[in-house]
């Protein structure tokens, strides 16, 4: 049963497959470096599930943050490094530092906080090797809801109603139920900030 931090991030190092693509990653040496969202939340989601096979994302997505080179053209080049090492994986890169631009966002202040602002709970999560070599997981707003199944939207996708939308449109789109039928979506009507847990 998984309960903490510790438990996730004792799962993630016991997958070979997963361990293999963050170490892959973390051989770009990027600043600010994460592997987040499906990649962390599906393999909680499949072991609370039981299920014996991998359930298979359409990306695996490496953020990080340098305000220094905005080019996205060395994104795709960074992809093609990955690809060349692992090309099995549908590798995604991107640099936080021109996502909010593309997001129509405020701009984000580091990696962390723009995986605070992804739609969903349960999506922000985020995990690499640091230079020590250990698994690092970080889950700006718990892990709570992704452990108990709980799909609920960031605060930040609480604030307007056009945010809201975002969030609705997005779950009708991924239509999670049908692969992991125990979790529970909620509207994001019913959340206002102060119902988060901090």
């Amino acid at each position: 049963m998984l309960k903490n931090k510790e438990d996730v991030i004792k799962l993630i190092r016991s997958d070979e497959k997963m361990m293999e693509i963050i170490t892959i990653a973390s051989t770009l040496n990027l600043p600010d470096w994460w592997i987040c969202a499906g990649f962390v939340r599906s393999k909680i989601w499949d072991t609370l599930h039981g299920f014996n096979e991998r359930t298979e994302t359409q990306d695996v997505d490496v953020i990080y943050f340098d305000n220094n080179n905005l080019d996205e053209n060395y994104e795709k080049d960074l992809e093609k490094k990955l690809v060349s090492m692992m090309p099995t994986i549908p590798w995604s890169v991107k640099n936080q530092a021109r996502m909010h631009i593309i997001n129509d966002l405020p701009p984000y202040t580091s990696s962390e906080d723009a995986i605070s602002r992804f739609p969903e709970t349960v999506t922000a999560l985020g995990v690499k090797l640091d230079k020590e070599n250990n698994l690092v997981l970080t889950a700006p707003w718990g892990l709570e809801d992704v452990i108990n199944l709980e799909v609920k939207p960031t605060p930040y996708f609480t604030e307007t109603k056009e945010l809201a939308a975002i969030y609705e449109q997005r779950m009708i789109k991924k239509n999670w139920q049908s692969i992991w039928h125990k979790i529970k979506i909620h509207n994001s009507i019913d959340y206002k900030i102060k119902s988060f847990y901090f």
